[in-house]
């Protein structure tokens, strides 16, 4: 019996609805190593589709749909069929239903439900950017950053920084592991905008074990260690106290909650 569960959202809008329903589902159940949701938004065509799809085979995933657009409903729907995977498709049923009870076809258009207004354009902005700058790909995204969130590896900065995008904040995360400095921006920017994430030495081992299971390597990699990731730990504190930044223990929270610390403390 698996203790934690890897869900693929696949949208060819952004994929909050998915969210939402996969979290109220998976609050229902004890899974030890989290629930591991993946969101991909924004998917349009069918080799990016085929190629999120072949991901999520080797991941063995759950897969929740929210394709608008029939074409590649199909697509994924035939995929996961043939390859075993679960599949839920939130959209295509009720599309359906209304198209036979009106007569009308649907428009097939992921961005209808959104109008298109400075608030709309403002979000996929904040998105774009925590993409642009997850895992402090390029650390001048921190000096134009509204929130930068720095942590250990698995201390949930990446769903964390997709979420507050989704609230229209511009969010930057930056990896901390001891052999590499952190760098010089983290030192440039105002301290109550950055935020440390920290987590349980239990709850880290956990869901590092998980991590490395799913992408096909020995979960007793030192990366899992006891003594590798109270290594990591010690130098984190070290270095929240050196940023003089607030720091918030994400263990047994949803990020929503999560995220509305953050907010609070940024506020």
């Amino acid at each position: 019996m698996k203790d934690t569960v890897i869900i693929y959202v696949i949208s060819d809008a952004i994929g909050e609805t998915a969210q939402h329903l996969i979290r109220a589902s998976t609050a229902q159940f004890t899974l030890e190593g989290g629930a591991d949701i993946r969101r991909h938004a924004f998917v349009r065509d069918a080799e990016t589709l085929i190629e999120i799809l072949g991901e999520a085979k080797n991941a063995d995933a759950i897969i929740v749909q929210t394709l608008v657009q029939k074409k590649l409903a199909v697509i994924a729907s035939d995929y996961c069929a043939e390859h075993g995977l679960p599949c839920i498709d939130l959209v295509s049923s009720l599309t359906a239903a209304i198209e036979q009870k009106t007569g009308q076809i649907s428009k097939e258009d992921p961005g209808n439900m959104r109008r298109l207004d400075q608030h709309y354009f403002d979000r996929i902005a904040a998105i774009e950017f925590a993409v642009k700058y997850d895992d402090c790909k390029d650390p001048r995204g921190i000096l134009e950053a509204d929130i930068v969130l720095v942590g250990i590896s698995r201390t949930s900065k990446t769903p964390l920084s997709s979420y507050l995008a989704n609230q229209n904040y511009k969010v930057a995360n930056v990896p901390l592991v001891p052999e590499i400095p952190i760098p010089n921006e983290l030192t440039q920017i105002p301290r109550n905008r950055i935020i440390g994430l920290t987590n349980s030495p239990e709850k880290l081992a956990a869901i590092r074990k998980v991590r490395l299971k799913s992408i096909g390597l020995d979960e007793t990699s030192s990366y899992s260690s006891e003594n590798r990731i109270l290594e990591e730990l010690d130098y984190g504190y070290r270095i929240f106290k050196q940023l003089g930044c607030r720091v918030i223990e994400v263990e047994d929270k949803a990020i929503e909650e999560t995220a509305a610390l953050i907010i609070e403390k940024v506020k």
